[in-house]
This record gives structure tokens, sequence and C-alpha cells, in this order.
């Protein structure tokens, strides 16, 4: 049986299953990621100011930046519970 202090200390990557890991620096951009989602939606909606003739642009603008942070909201109240699990 394993003891809470033996899955500490295993890695959060097997490196059986990624040899990059013995080697070099395995991990994401969790802030990153937040910064370009939210910058990404703002461009979408600056993307609405422009040359259009028609509504299906602007559909597809507003529906892009709206489930794009809609994501975002969803990710940050996932972040914010995840300890109470």
């Amino acid at each position: 049986m394993a003891t809470s202090s033996e899955l500490d200390k295993r890695p959060a990557v097997d490196p059986h299953e990624e040899p990059s890991h013995e080697w070099g620096w395995h991990g994401t951009f969790p802030k990153g990621t937040r910064i370009a989602g939210w910058l990404s939606a703002g461009f979408c909606f600056l993307m609405l100011i422009g040359n259009h003739h028609g509504q299906t642009e602007n559909i597809f603008l507003v529906g892009t930046g709206v489930s794009i942070i809609a994501f975002l909201v969803w990710d940050t109240a996932r972040r914010r519970t995840s300890w109470r699990r």
C-alpha cells in the first residue's frame, strides 16, 4: 500500500511515457494561457470595428469572444474550488 509521502514524491509525468522529462522542463503555462485567452477575447471584440457589410462576421466574432470568456470564467471557478475536493 502506498503511503501519502510516496505519492507526494511521484512525478506528475511518467518518464517512460515522456522521455523528455529527464532532460528538460515539462510543464504548462497556466498564467500565460489565461492572459492569452483574455487578449484573444478582447481582440475578437475589437475586430467588430471595421468595414462589415453583413452581420454574419459580427455574429461569429461575438460568439467566439463570449465562448472564450465563458471558458475562462469556468476555468477560474474550477481552480478556486479544486482545493475543496
